[in-house]
């Protein structure tokens, strides 16, 4: 062989090798992309602006349906003051059939992908921001029917799963860590709501307050970028207009904010009294003797009925200014109480989506009464009712999403008046603490409280329920049956080789916790041949199921005090699957702890935060 030649292993050798170098540094490369901080920015930005031109584009095209299945003038929408042409059979029928048609394309989705949908809000909360976007994409048709059909409800709610999905599959392609895809299910909420009303401050505060529960400087710049992206790309597609705006600076003095709390106060009960009707109706429709299919074309004909005689009850509501309805008190009043009713009786029956655009419109109407009734009672005041009417809109809306600073910036945004703003603020502050105190929910955590989910914010509490008794436990459990002797189980289990056994009856099934010192103390020495081991079993009722979370198992460690518990299969099948120490589980807990706060220490250092 020449010297120079080399061999046929060692090059072998050496390809294998640069294979695996090179390998393992694309790897370590993606893996400090998707660390980088740039890198989410532009990732959010990219997916503003993809959420941005979807969530225009859906907008479009539910405005244009409506207007061709109603039959509606051009330039003209449903729920604006000028509704009123439309057919009757229209009204009757249109309502009624979308309904027939979302409940039977419901009844059969759910056949073939029967578990609920995760929303945003839950899926931050309970998933590590993990949705479907098969779900999501679910959920927006389903809510595409409804505003088609022209019942009480807005589209929020599918621009935001829309917007929120669509990150999420993202973001579980990239295989992001779980803080960051979090954040981007917020950009994808943020970008959504910031296009449907053309408000980036807005759309990103709607995220940190109801879908990331707050914002943080590692939140704030990906998530405000992903908001600006939508607001300008949707820009060149779509016209950005909320009619919030007066059309004059708003006058706010001293007194007119005393006015503003009075308005705030009030517009609190008004938005427990809209929530509770839905609830109301969601039973009522539920205790009648039909298949859950039938519901949403029974609601169709319940609101027909109203809009024949309020037909400005169909849609999601403009959010207009009252004043252009006309007829003074009687007619706000027969449109806020026709609105409150329309829009419980559409959530109630099984219709989907969201009561952003409806509460604005709700409020309005209400601050209409409230400028209509100072200015008749109190003229002396001075009390501006354009102020009023715009208190009204952000108090109403803010308790029923549960989004006060939203709300304010919204306003702000809409009528670019400071002095508005910070009435609103004030209207703002007294209506969610009236919900909070009153009522303790917003109606997206009110929604799941009724379902049973344990979720009362937008605060990450899965890991919680991520760290059960079945991640914890150990599978090497020591069990003897109850009929045995002590001396023969001191013989099969000598002193110091165990502290614990677990009793077992003759189907294998738990029976009790057996102290071992208590088996090998001398004075047992002289019964330890007839007493078994049923007799020094105890806390048979003392147990973990393995899908228990860490607050239950340590709740249960309270309640029992022993030092370890027994894992069984099931409640109803009490074999002996493994058990938990109750020393381990708190270390695994006050390790997580620590290791969360360290990953928020660490993302508010690398944002230059101390």
């Amino acid at each position: 062989m020449p010297q120079d030649a080399t061999p046929l292993n060692r090059s072998a050798g050496s390809d294998a090798g640069a294979a695996v170098t090179s390998a393992a540094s694309g790897v370590l490369a993606r893996q400090n992309l998707r660390d980088s901080a740039l890198f989410l920015l532009l990732l959010a930005a990219a997916l503003g602006a993809v959420v941005g031109l979807a969530v225009a584009g859906l907008h479009d095209a539910v405005l244009w349906a409506q207007a061709a299945v109603f039959g509606l003038p051009p330039d003209q929408h449903l729920g604006g003051a000028t509704t009123g042409g439309i057919d009757p059979w229209r009204v009757m029928l249109i309502p009624a059939g979308g309904g027939l048609l979302l409940g039977v394309l419901v009844a059969l989705v759910r056949r073939w992908r029967p578990r609920d949908i995760v929303d945003p809000v839950e899926a931050n909360a309970l998933y590590g921001g993990k949705m479907s976007l098969l779900d999501s994409l679910r959920l927006t048709i389903a809510t595409i029917l409804s505003n088609v059909s022209g019942v009480s409800v807005g589209m929020e709610a599918a621009y935001s799963q829309a917007g929120g999905g669509l990150a999420s599959s993202f973001g579980q392609r990239l295989r992001l860590r779980r803080s960051d895809l979090r954040t981007l299910v917020g950009c994808g909420v943020a970008a959504a709501i910031a296009t449907a009303y053309g408000t980036p401050l807005a759309g990103a505060f709607y995220a940190f307050e109801l879908v990331l529960g707050g914002y943080t400087m590692a939140t704030l710049a990906p998530v405000g970028t992903a908001a600006l992206s939508a607001v300008v790309v949707s820009g060149f597609f779509f016209d950005h207009s909320l009619p919030l705006s007066v059309g004059r600076p708003v006058a706010v003095d001293g007194w007119d904010y005393a006015a503003c709390a009075v308005a705030g106060f009030l517009a609190g009960w008004l938005s427990i009294l809209t929530m509770q009707a839905v609830t109301l109706a969601e039973r009522g429709f539920r205790a009648l003797p039909v298949p859950s299919w039938l519901r949403p074309a029974l609601g169709g004909l319940c609101l027909g009925g109203i809009a024949l005689f309020v037909p400005q009850v169909l849609g999601a509501g403009p959010g207009a200014d009252p004043a252009g309805f006309g007829g003074g008190v009687a007619i706000l009043a027969l449109l806020l109480c026709a609105k409150i009713a329309a829009s419980a009786v559409s959530l109630g029956s099984g219709f989907r989506g969201g009561l952003f655009s409806a509460s604005l419109f709700l409020g309005g109407l209400f601050g209409g009464l409230l400028a209509i009734f100072t200015d008749t009672m109190l003229p002396d005041m001075g009390i501006d009712g354009a102020l009023l009417m715009l208190v009204g809109m952000g108090a109403v809306a803010a308790g029923v999403i549960g989004a006060p600073i939203t709300m304010v910036l919204l306003v702000l945004e809409a009528t670019q008046d400071l002095w508005a703003a910070s009435g609103v603020l004030m209207g703002v502050v007294i209506s969610t603490v009236v919900v909070r105190q009153a009522f303790g929910y917003s109606f997206a955590t009110w929604r799941f409280h009724l379902r049973g989910v344990p979720i009362r914010g937008a605060h990450d509490i899965g890991w919680v329920a991520e760290l059960s008794a079945l991640r914890l436990m150990r599978s090497d459990a020591k069990t003897a049956p109850e009929t045995q002797t002590i001396e023969s189980l001191r013989r099969l289990y000598p002193l110091g080789s165990a502290k614990t056994v677990f009793a077992v009856d003759n189907q294998t099934g738990f029976a009790g916790i057996v102290d071992m010192a208590a088996v090998h103390d001398p004075d047992m020495d002289g019964r330890a041949a007839e007493l078994k081991v049923g007799d020094l079993a105890h806390h048979g009722d003392a147990f973990l199921l393995p899908g228990d979370d860490i607050r239950k198992i340590l709740r249960r460690f309270s309640e029992a005090e022993v030092e370890t518990l027994p894992v069984l299969a099931a409640r109803g099948d009490r074999r002996i699957v493994g058990y938990v120490s109750e020393a381990f589980a708190l270390r695994r807990y006050s390790q997580e702890l620590e290791r969360r706060r360290s990953e928020e220490l660490g993302e508010n250092s690398l944002y230059g935060r101390d």
